[in-house]
């Protein structure tokens, strides 16, 4: 693998890491008893929406940032929008380590926005590596390995918050700012790496003839492609019942069985590492010998099932247990899903399609975010039953939508 290609991966990696990393020191900011980040006397629901403000304000931005900057990639080149989102995500975690410092809520919902709109530089990663691949088996392993640069920001994520965070790993030095520090640091390591080694994928350059507003005109586009429209039913269904579960997960641990933000820290790099373990081991040879709907069809119900599973234990060591089934599922459902999509459409338009997946599923992560609010504070498995709903929502359109010739056409191709 060239530095090319690991300057992406390492892109992908530093955009999900920021999810991994936000989540346990939110729940430590807001959720956790005595936090003086927010107002002491604040009720459960009060600091519930809290909680959705920060995560909403991070996928709302990215909703629109994955669909606007994806498309401005196809105009300016990858190499152009890639550095773009990189400084503004440099610009997000400065503002956010001073947000922290100032215990300034506020602050730290601006901070989460800014580096939501600069994770629109994931799918132009997925594009350029999609730009690399010469077949189809090439393009299903590079899907692969995105997956797995995603599990390892999960992992790193939360490795930075957990054990910088901990007076007892970092003794003085631990704080809520420093693991923000830690990923400033990788974001300029990456900017070198795509300044230095990443060679332009795109050549094409066309004169810029829209405005933001075009992320909906991107988005409304796919209502005349009858076969890219199937395909984001089942990917935003998937996409928000297993959000239902990693968004909430370190909040519903932390309400339900007293988990710290070490404790929560541990649970997400169990997550990332069976996502990247199955990401990088099983799914190019699974994708070889399985018919690809066939496989997202099981993994989905092993999702729904897993995550019932979960809900209805009372047992807080088990629950590290049983996260490995919904993420293995999830491992193979996400390559495979961005392969069929990436069938869908010629080499013209893959920064498009890639953009398309990334505001199907963050535009139902968002509305996710606001709702689990009122979910959770009506009961605790709310959240988690509305992920589970979804889930089988997503078994149901597969068997009516994809049964169909544009589908299979796609399924081994």
């Amino acid at each position: 693998m060239g530095w090319s290609r690991i300057a992406l991966l390492l892109l992908v990696l530093v955009d999900v890491m920021g999810q991994g990393l936000i989540f346990p020191i939110v729940n430590s900011l807001v959720m956790v008893p005595g936090s003086t980040f927010v107002p002491l006397g604040d009720s459960l629901a009060i600091r519930e929406i809290d909680f959705s403000l920060l995560t909403g304000a991070f996928y709302i931005s990215w909703f629109f940032g994955g669909a606007y900057i994806s498309k401005l990639s196809d105009y300016i080149g990858r190499k152009k929008a890639i550095l773009i989102c990189l400084f503004g995500a440099l610009f997000g975690y400065g503002l956010a380590v001073v947000a922290v410092i100032w215990s300034n809520l506020a602050l730290l919902v601006l901070a989460r926005a800014i580096t939501g709109f600069a994770a629109g530089n994931q799918p132009i990663a997925q594009a350029a590596l999609v730009d690399l691949s010469t077949t189809s088996a090439e393009r299903n392993r590079n899907m692969g390995y995105v997956t797995a640069a995603i599990a390892l920001g999960l992992i790193i994520g939360p490795l930075f918050a957990g054990t910088l965070s901990d007076p007892s790993i970092m003794g003085s030095y631990a704080s809520l700012e420093l693991p923000f520090y830690a990923a400033l640091l990788l974001i300029l390591i990456n900017i070198v790496l795509i300044i230095i080694f990443f060679e332009e994928t795109n050549q094409t350059r066309r004169k810029i003839d829209f405005g933001l507003s075009e992320v909906f005109l991107v988005l409304w586009r796919a209502h005349s492609r009858p076969t890219i429209l199937k395909l984001c039913a089942v990917f935003l269904f998937i996409e928000v019942g297993l959000s239902a579960f990693y968004i909430y997960l370190n909040n519903y641990m932390v309400l339900r069985f007293g988990f710290d933000t070490l404790q929560n820290s541990i649970l997400m790099i169990i997550f990332g590492s069976v996502l990247a373990l199955v990401s990088a081991l099983l799914v190019g040879p699974i994708s070889q010998r399985f018919s690809k709907v066939a496989t997202i069809f099981v993994s989905v119900t092993v999702m729904g099932v897993g995550l019932l599973a979960f809900t209805v234990n009372d047992v807080a060591w088990l629950s590290y247990l049983l996260t490995v089934p919904i993420v293995a599922a999830f491992a193979l459902t996400l390559p495979l899903m961005f392969s069929l999509f990436s069938a869908a459409v010629d080499e013209s338009e893959q920064g498009w399609i890639m953009g398309i997946t990334i505001s199907s599923s963050t535009g139902g992560q968002f509305l996710l975010a606001i709702a689990g609010a009122s979910l959770m504070t009506a009961n605790i498995h709310g959240v988690f039953i509305a992920g589970i709903a979804c889930f089988a929502i997503a078994l149901g359109l597969i068997f009516v939508l994809w049964r169909q010739p544009d589908i299979r056409a796609l399924d081994y191709g």
